[in-house]
């Protein structure tokens, strides 16, 4: 057996609207076809493409009625901040100061980190449910730059 591709991850939340916000106005995902689960919840694309089953899937946790969630996914202990065991998700970018620009707009903390030796320079953030996303530019955008100092929360 072997591994192809990352098909998704998911994000179990108790606030839907909010977490999309920050996927589509910070990473430039949008939202596009959801089954019609039981349970409340979206799926979120990068780029126009929906022949696949979206990058990020967003779970509603809806304290009131779980019984959709649990019968199709199961229980699930969810804590108050962070994510367990997860520790973060990555992606490929490409324009950093553009992504600065947005982040210190939104007031969104950042942390900056060029990898030795691998061409990459890392921008790690935070959705609203405390998951860490790490975002890889390439190192040759940076330069002789001096990355600005991270917006405050």
């Amino acid at each position: 057996m072997a591994l192809t591709k990352l098909a998704h991850f998911s994000i179990r939340t108790t606030d839907v609207e909010r977490t999309c916000a920050f996927y589509e106005r910070i990473l430039g995902l949008r939202r596009g076809y959801r089954p019609p689960f039981d349970f409340p919840g979206a799926w979120l694309y990068m780029g126009n493409d929906e022949s696949d089953y979206g990058t990020v899937h967003i779970i509603g946790i809806d304290p009131d009625n779980t019984g959709g969630l649990s019968a199709y996914l199961g229980d699930k202990a969810t804590a108050a901040s962070g994510t367990g065991m997860l520790d973060h998700i990555a992606f490929l970018a490409t324009g950093v100061r553009q992504m600065w620009a947005t982040l210190r707009a939104e007031g969104i903390p950042w942390r900056d980190r060029t990898v030795p030796s691998l061409g990459l320079h890392q921008v790690f953030i935070e959705d609203p449910s405390g998951v860490t996303i790490e975002l890889n530019y390439p190192a040759a955008e940076v330069a002789g730059v001096e990355p600005p100092a991270a917006a405050q929360a």
